[in-house]
């Protein structure tokens, strides 16, 4: 074995992790409609799911973004500083990707608020 192996594990988990990802979203869903189904034919009231408002789901977004933008931005900060890397505030830079596209949804969110009170 020399090092060859490592390359293969790391392709193979590059791409089957996001395979394996994808088929447990599959399915559960495909299980929770047979369950709502089921439930259906045993006559069964199910209430339906309340979707988000276009607002809300900017603003999950948003938070979700910002906090990982800040978090990637903290992590290779606190690196650059007590291990003496100043690399790192390189890559501590590109927590400001995720941390302004989620500060673009808050506005997008406040944006929808604002239209749908003067509409």
């Amino acid at each position: 074995m020399d090092g060859n192996v490592i390359g293969l594990v790391a392709v193979i988990l590059t791409c089957g992790i996001p395979v394996a990802g994808m088929y447990t979203f599959y399915r559960v869903r495909k299980l929770r409609t047979e369950e709502r189904l089921a439930a259906l034919a045993r006559g069964a009231q199910i209430p339906m799911e309340q979707e988000l408002s276009p607002a809300a789901k900017s603003r999950r977004y948003g938070i979700l973004l910002v906090s990982t933008g800040l978090g990637f931005f903290l992590t290779f900060a606190a690196i650059a500083r007590f291990v003496a890397e100043p690399q790192a505030m390189t890559a501590a830079s590109f927590g400001i990707f995720p941390l302004v596209i989620g500060l673009g949804y808050f506005v997008d969110a406040t944006l929808i608020q604002r239209d749908s009170k003067a509409a």
